[in-house]
């Protein structure tokens, strides 16, 4: 497990179209994934919010911001993981100052 390295914050917004249950498996599952490669410092779920503009025909989604520590390779890996799984309609993975 890295627990060394850089500060990161990854905002993910999971598309509601499945339901409360599908989405708050989806949050889990990124919190298990980044306590398993990196050092999780905070999850901030922001909920359902409305979209500025419609993405998939959709106009909500439930926004999620996962703060974590870890060295530079795993945000690619995390970035991969966000891009292969349903359910997701927006992501972003950011290095923090």
């Amino acid at each position: 497990m890295a627990k060394t390295g850089e500060k990161y914050e990854a905002v993910i917004v999971f598309s509601l179209k499945n339901g409360e249950e599908a989405v708050h498996a989806l949050v889990t599952k990124f919190s298990d994934l980044i306590k398993e490669h990196a050092e999780l410092v905070d999850v901030d779920e922001w909920g359902k919010r409305k979209l500025a503009y419609d993405i998939n025909y959709e106009s909500e989604g439930y926004y999620a911001i996962y703060h974590f520590d870890s060295k530079p390779e795993f945000p690619d890996e995390l970035e991969r993981v966000i891009n292969i799984t349903d359910g997701i309609l927006r992501s972003l993975v950011v290095l923090r100052k």
